[in-house]
């Protein structure tokens, strides 16, 4: 997807004689050769030139390779833009725009009441009608009455918009997401030509199809103002939309999507620690894109390499923690299952490690391109033996940035891996981001033991967070062993013995538990600090509890959002501001795992409600959970 960076210096006026709008959400749906991402990710661009808040929702199609046509070959792309603060892709677009009969049929029944569907009828043959599992053509059957249906050839449309540059059928037709993103800019007012600048440099060394994409892009502005179907009255009425720039502090702002906020926030906090960074990682959907990123990176003393499977990747990335770069690796739920033995050599040889899990759906391969938040047991209590490990949780894809900083603090400081939890749709998903300043950061250097004290060398001697020295190898008078046999208390020999082991256990559980101490305090990010109940989420469920909340409380409910960052160790204070609610809802995209965390911790009756299927938690779900417990 396309960046956009944006300078706000004030409120910038946009008065428009168009429809003022506060906030719009639009779903773009489509085989996945019709270039739905590319469309979403373009017109998110314009909507980030436009000074818009906006959060935006790719959803990938469920077999990536199904048949044209099929309904699990449909891929969609959801943003959510207005002038307000905007916190999740959204609930029930506003507008549906259908490339096909699948697309139609797997995205309608999301659709708000009275929303517009805008389709092309191009496609709604016998052959993709049966295909999409239709009987009768829904445009025409009267099926769709409940939502405002408009519906254009937009197949002959655009073959008609590029005749004139010779293309064949297929270059011709790959054009109409171009005249569909048109149409978009066009119904929400919207400036074309950083997108005509786009499509000249992505297609600089074929300036037909630069010229036949720009020709379908226009075509339909043309006809909007020519056939001035803006105007109420007019057979086909279109209305056109304004919205006003976002009131957001001055500053320089981008577009980011996860996987990038990953890759920058890995790099800025190497800076900060002084140290440079090995990616050891292999391709996994949804996380392929960290190691993409980062391979531009290298400017910033960063070494990629992509290994031959995940055990390799770790065990690089672990080889390099020792020679001492910050090793770094990356996966999914089913790669971070064949990382765990590793991860338990990182433990026992207390080591710094991070390790960025993108989340995805189901267990073994499951669902790849779909989102969940399944893995929170694996992170926190998934490894063999008593294998303690901090686990830090992403809200959005800005958010990430941040807590890719703080899991390099803790693991640089502490001697220890960290797991970073990100998602599928943090991941894939873009929000707006303020640049930071990074002088303005407290760096946190590391600081390598580079001769031997007095009293002598204890590889496992510990400072006062129970750290470990860390010591590069090669290091005269500070040879010692690594390896993943048990190791003697301060001489790191090798030790069998059971007051050992229960002694180097205690110590290893310690040292995470005591990172509680050095991390902010739990706050409470909507609402009182007390009351009748408290919803509680972690990672990408923020924005749909945020909203459901404020809905929440604008009806006089009593209720408040707990939002957790430091999923373990859990902040010291989070127990205690637990109690101070007479309940307490966990919303989940799992089966309740984060629940069970919280009972085990602190004793609370804390109620489920779970989600898992491949998809986000609505604002509507939540806010009926809520209503459901103070009844």
């Amino acid at each position: 997807m396309a960046s956009a960076a944006h300078k706000i210096d004030d409120r910038e006026d946009s008065s428009a004689s168009i429809h003022p709008t506060e906030a719009v959400v639009v779903r773009f749906a489509g085989d996945s050769g019709d270039g739905m991402q590319l469309t979403g990710g373009q017109f998110t661009l314009s909507s980030a030139l436009a000074g818009n808040d906006f959060a935006t929702f790719p959803d990938f199609p469920a077999e990536i390779r199904a048949p044209q046509g099929t309904l699990f070959g449909v891929s969609a792309f959801q943003i959510n833009f207005g002038s307000d603060e905007i916190d999740t892709a959204g609930d029930a677009p506003d507008v549906l725009v259908a490339m096909n009969p699948a697309a139609l049929k797997t995205n309608v029944k999301d659709l708000r009441p009275g929303g517009l569907i805008i389709a092309d009828s191009g496609e709604f043959s016998a052959r993709n009608l049966s295909k999409a599992e239709y009987e009768a053509n829904p445009l025409e059957d009267g099926s769709l009455a409940k939502w405002q249906l408009i519906h254009f050839n937009i197949s002959q449309l655009t073959m008609d918009a590029v005749k004139p540059f010779g293309l064949g059928n297929k270059e011709a037709l790959r054009c109409k997401n171009m005249w569909t993103l048109g149409l978009a800019l066009w119904m929400f007012d919207r400036d074309r030509q950083p997108i005509v600048d786009w499509l000249n440099g992505k297609f600089a060394k074929n300036k037909v199809l630069a010229d036949a994409n720009i020709a379908a892009l226009n075509a339909w502005h043309s006809y909007g103002e020519t056939a001035e179907i803006g105007q109420p009255g007019h057979a086909i009425h279109i209305p056109q939309h304004h919205l006003a720039p976002a009131d957001v502090a001055p500053g320089l702002y981008r577009t980011i999507t996860g996987a990038e906020a990953v890759a920058y926030g890995l790099v800025a906090g190497c800076q900060l620690a002084g140290v440079k960074m090995f990616f050891g990682g292999y391709p996994i959907t949804p996380a392929s894109a960290i190691l993409h990123y980062l391979s531009n990176l290298k400017h910033f003393g960063v070494t990629t390499f992509q290994a031959e499977d995940e055990i390799a990747a770790i065990a690089s990335a672990i080889g390099a923690s020792y020679a001492g770069q910050l090793g770094v690796t990356s996966s999914s739920g089913p790669g971070i299952a064949l990382k765990g033995e590793a991860m338990g050599l990182a433990v026992m040889t207390e080591l710094p490690l991070v390790i960025v899990n993108s989340q995805r759906g189901g267990p073994s391969t499951g669902l790849p391109t779909k989102t969940e938040q399944s893995d929170l047991y694996q992170a926190v209590y998934g490894r063999n033996g008593d294998t303690p490990m901090p686990v830090i949780a992403a809200r959005s894809p800005a958010d990430v940035f941040e807590c890719a900083i703080e899991t390099v603090r803790i693991a640089t400081q502490f001697m220890t891996p960290v797991m970073l939890l990100t998602d599928g749709y943090i991941a894939n998903a873009a929000e707006p981001w303020k640049v930071p300043d990074m002088g303005d950061r407290e760096p946190f250097p590391v600081t390598f033991l580079e001769s031997a004290p007095d009293t002598g060398f204890k590889p496992y001697g510990r400072d006062e967070k129970l750290a470990r020295p860390w010591v590069k190898p090669g290091t005269p008078g500070l040879v010692h062993r690594i390896g993943g046999i048990e190791k003697e208390v301060d001489t790191g020999h090798i030790n069998y013995a059971p007051t050992n082991h229960q002694a180097m256990t205690d110590i290893r559980k310690a040292k995470v538990d005591g990172i509680a101490a050095h991390v902010p305090e739990q706050d409470v990010c909507l609402g009182e600090d007390n009351g009748k109940l408290a919803v509680v989420g972690w990672g990408s469920t923020f924005g749909p509890i945020h909203q459901a909340v404020r809905r929440a409380r604008a009806k006089g409910h009593d209720v408040s959002h707990i939002h957790v960052r430091h999923v373990w160790p859990l902040p010291e204070n989070l127990g205690a501001l637990l109690k101070r609610f007479d309940k307490v809802l966990v919303p989940e995209m799992n089966t309740g795992q984060f629940k069970t965390v919280l009972r085990d911790q602190f004793l609370v009756d804390a109620k489920p409600l779970n989600k898992v299927s491949g998809q986000p938690f609505r604002i509507a779900e939540i806010e009926a959970a809520i209503e459901g417990e103070l009844a």
